[in-house]
């Protein structure tokens, strides 16, 4: 049986544990010896390492379109804060130590979010896309993860992409963050835009890279357990010479298990 936790029962505590752990959580941060990345360059590094996109409006999701177009607000407002910033050799990459500030301009909107695996109107909702594209440009570059989050579960269908299933990293300010470190010698910069369709991000690099990266889903398979659906999968990334072409390192990077919250029993083959 769940356990409830103490804000569970008494929902009126809530915003007292968020700005304690928020708290703790940046004091943390100060503490850590980690030289986290602040430097903005409006101009770009030469070399593209990895461009990827995300459809903003998820047609299929089933929740008030407003939410949405909330989202995209909230988004914008995040990317604000991290847009060509340069991660310098020996600096952490924190999705939080930027984002904290999102709000200086211009307040959160109400936007979707997963709270006790149910989905929710909340001030900053969304801001989970942002994360996933991130998540997804880092894993195609040498850069370290880490830190990353699943999600618990997945609760709304996902757009069709370049991006594999359960390929994600869910954020959560004071609790959970998205991290990563360049431990090479080459510095490195994160670009996001957006046109009326799609948030884009790229990384660029001050070298051509030897290495590139092609990341990959292998061995996906749904079944049902104890009347649940659950997807898995495993995550590969491959690094292949530049020149060459040949395999230079393979990487499993996650082995997943998702629990599906949303009906699919008519579109795939299931395991009993």
């Amino acid at each position: 049986m769940h356990k409830k936790r103490i804000t569970e029962r008494f929902p009126f505590l809530l915003p007292i544990r968020k700005v304690q752990r928020k708290m703790f959580f940046y004091t943390q941060m100060k503490m850590d010896f980690n030289k986290y990345a602040r430097k903005i360059s409006a101009d770009l590094l030469e070399h593209t390492v990895f461009s990827a996109k995300s459809k903003l409006i998820n047609s299929d999701s089933g929740y008030d379109i407003r939410y949405q177009i909330n989202k995209i607000d909230n988004l914008k407002l995040v990317a604000n804060t991290m847009n060509k910033i340069i991660i310098a050799p020996n600096e952490t990459f924190s999705f939080w130590m930027l984002a904290k500030n999102a709000e200086s301009a211009e307040k959160y909107k109400e936007g979707l979010v997963m709270v006790n695996n149910q989905i929710v109107p909340l001030k900053g909702g969304g801001l989970c896309q942002m994360s996933n594209l991130l998540f997804w440009l880092f894993i195609h570059t040498p850069l370290t993860i880490v830190e990353r989050h699943p999600h618990s579960a997945e609760t709304i269908p996902q757009p069709k992409g370049d991006i594999p299933e359960g390929v994600d990293a869910t954020i959560a300010e004071g609790w959970k963050d998205l991290k990563v470190k360049n431990e090479t010698q080459e510095t490195f910069q994160l670009a996001i835009e957006f046109d009326d369709e799609f948030i884009y991000g790229t990384v660029f690099s001050n070298q051509l890279q030897e290495v590139i990266y092609t990341v990959k889903s292998e061995n996906l398979k749904y079944t049902r357990e104890n009347q649940k659906i659950y997807r898995y999968n495993q995550i590969y990334k491959e690094g292949y010479h530049f020149s060459k072409k040949n395999m230079v390192s393979r990487e499993l990077v996650l082995d997943n298990k998702y629990e599906i919250k949303y009906d699919i029993e008519s579109e795939i083959e299931m395991i009993e």
